[in-house]
């Protein structure tokens, strides 16, 4: 897929996000039908019916491509090109009307994510990049921040709801972060907290326990907002290693020393 292809597709993917975003916004003013796929692990109606309308909706713009979806409605999947897909990125923020959940849509050749389009409907924020295109916010370019210094950052985490063996380990590295940067913030969304490095207002994220629909979209927004991401060990095996460090660049060793000491 050349450059001018994956432009194209990229605003179509834009679209159709704001587009399935709208619903979702519509749909919590109403209520709710709410299920517990595992313990702390929430789903509604809402993510079902939109995933559906993502899965219609790119299916046509590349036909032959598989889908890596969170909610399960297609398992089709490709060799090359694959859909990762997450319709509403912090369930339990939209069930209880936080206004911190998004789409998140990534598109993956090989395993290496190319396209990336996270919509943020409550504040009407779309946040899109691909490959060798640079990454944008509503359209207009951005770029990660340009701290330098540990104690000037302000980092983003999350606190896994199921996966509990690395827990001292996760909290003392919280406790790490906390004596050594301005603050750490704790949203509720990976894709958003990755959308939000890639725009300069969180100056590092780190997580573990998450899914390749969580990070996806972000991992080429930030990449493509010249940030860096790699997982705990400075590899690339962020997609589906269930872990992830993505910062503005100038602060990666500091992060992944701190992440690496305590865990």
């Amino acid at each position: 897929m050349n450059i001018t292809q994956l432009r194209s597709l990229l605003t179509a993917v834009e679209d159709t996000s704001i587009a399935i975003g709208a619903f979702i916004k519509e749909e919590r003013q109403k209520n709710i039908e709410i299920s517990e796929k595992s313990f702390n692990n929430l789903v509604t109606q809402v993510d079902k019916t939109s995933e559906e309308k993502f899965v219609a909706a790119l299916e046509l713009l590349l036909p032959e491509a598989g889908f890596i979806a969170e909610e399960g409605t297609s398992t089709k999947n490709s060799d090359e090109y694959n859909w990762i897909i997450d319709p509403i990125d912090g369930t339990t923020n939209f069930i209880h009307n936080i206004p911190a959940y998004c789409t998140s849509i990534g598109l993956s050749y090989k395993d290496e994510v190319i396209l990336g389009v996270i919509y943020d409907p409550s504040h009407n924020e779309l946040f899109s990049a691909a490959k060798g295109h640079g990454a944008f916010l509503n359209r207009k370019p951005l770029t990660v921040s340009k701290t330098t210094k540990l104690e000037r950052c302000l980092l983003a985490t999350g606190f896994p709801y199921d996966d509990f063996e690395r827990e001292s380990g996760y909290f003392a590295v919280l406790k790490a972060f906390s004596h050594k940067t301005r603050g750490l913030r704790r949203l509720g969304s990976a894709a958003l907290d990755l959308a939000y490095v890639a725009a300069g207002r969180f100056d590092a994220f780190y997580e573990y326990g998450l899914n390749p629909w969580d990070v996806a979209a972000g991992i080429i927004i930030v990449q493509e907002a010249n940030g860096t991401v790699t997982d705990f060990k400075g590899g690339n095996s962020m997609l589906f290693g269930e872990e992830i460090i993505a910062t503005n660049k100038l602060i990666h060793n500091d992060v992944l020393e701190v992440v690496q000491n305590g865990l």
